[in-house]
């Protein structure tokens, strides 16, 4: 059963924010790995009275605890009942420690001392899309500059660490002598530093080479979305160094006829006066192609047509969304005199005289429809 967060600390439910703080000090430095190397009881206290101070030192996560106790946290996560891991925490709360720790830094157990694999900077580019490749998906390739290692560049062994990436100190506290670790200045933590490099190279060993990225964009993606591809970024100095990554941030290209909302597409179909009284077969654009629909007589302007499973696919697979073709019956604004005088025959005929159902739906129902 897990223990109670305020016993850990071995404070009061109605402990202030700088007891509980003080307590977790206390508690922290009791533990600390660089106080107990090897010992994994102490490493397990280490990490449970973090644990409690993250959710104690936040009022809101001490309100859900004071009130429901590990149960509202069983959603898991950092905080919420799962354990954490020494990087979580010297991120979080290394500040806590003060001067006692050389600034949260720590060897032996637990991880977290040693060589880190520098990592190269990400990059960052645009890749534009018409309607089309975003309702099928579609395969990008793209050029981008990026740096490389050189051909023939080598690094050798860091003097200043020997290689570890740290260096460490043994300073004297009030608890005793402790032994500290930073990352390397010189190395930057990788644990290497430029041997040789070929003519043209930077001073660490890399140049810009030209590089053609293939990029697998899936259906469905959309305007301002970002996506990555692993390892396309920059490389980094160093023989264990590993690269950045591409970022690709989606621009939709607007479409002359079709307009986009979310995974619904939505088309204006102008037919004239005759065509709408008569009734006709129109051509509809759409993603996948041209789909003849039949409108029947006598169809009234600012009727919708839904026309399923034509829109853009979800992202999730969830299906398709819908094109939704808008009826607008054109007004001719130009009448020869023949046109006027029918229209002027037809004022005070029974068929051009109105009469809307009650089944047919007003605007403000089209768009509450449309919506739902």
């Amino acid at each position: 059963m897990k223990k109670d967060f305020y016993e850990i600390l071995g404070i009061s439910k109605n402990a202030t924010a700088d007891e509980i703080k003080k307590a977790y000090r206390k508690k922290a430095i009791e533990f600390h790995p660089d106080k107990n190397p090897g010992n994994k009881e102490a490493e397990e206290k280490f990490k449970e009275a973090a644990e409690a101070y993250e959710v104690l030192s936040d009022p809101n996560k001490k309100a859900k605890y004071d009130q429901y106790g590990h149960q509202a946290f069983d959603g898991g996560g950092f905080g919420g009942g799962h354990h954490m891991n020494m990087d979580d925490i010297f991120s979080q709360f290394g500040d806590i420690f003060g001067g006692a720790f050389g600034g949260g830094g720590f060897s032996g157990f637990g991880g977290g001392g040693g060589q880190r694999r520098v990592k190269g900077s990400n990059l960052r580019i645009k890749v534009k899309l018409t309607l089309e490749e975003i309702a099928n998906g579609v395969e990008k390739k793209v050029k981008v500059k990026r740096k490389v290692q050189a051909k023939g560049v080598t690094y050798r062994t860091c003097p200043t660490c020997n290689g570890s990436g740290q260096i460490m100190k043994i300073a004297n506290t009030i608890l005793g002598r402790m032994q500290t670790a930073t990352t390397c200045h010189i190395c930057s933590g990788s644990g290497q530093i430029l041997d040789q490099k070929p003519a043209g190279a930077d001073a660490q060993g890399m140049l810009l080479d030209d590089d053609t990225v293939s990029i697998k964009i899936p259906a469905g993606v959309v305007d301002g979305m970002q996506l990555k591809v692993a390892n396309k970024g920059n490389e980094a100095p160093g023989s264990t160094s590993i690269p950045g990554d591409l970022i690709v941030a989606i621009e939709e290209i607007e479409h002359e006829f079709l307009k986009r909302e979310g995974e619904n597409l939505h088309y204006d179909l102008y037919i004239s006066v005759a065509e709408a009284a008569l009734g006709v077969s129109k051509d509809i654009e759409t993603v996948s192609g041209k789909v003849r629909i039949k409108l029947e007589e006598g169809i009234q302007s600012g009727k919708i047509l839904r026309l399923k499973g034509k829109g853009i696919p979800s992202l999730n697979s969830y299906g398709n969304g819908d094109l939704l073709v808008h009826v607008n019956v054109w007004t001719p604004k130009n009448l020869n005199s023949e046109q006027k005088q029918f229209f002027e025959r037809m004022l005070t005929d029974e068929n051009f005289i109105p009469k809307p159902e009650k089944s047919d739906k007003s605007f403000f129902e089209k768009v509450k429809d449309m919506f739902s």
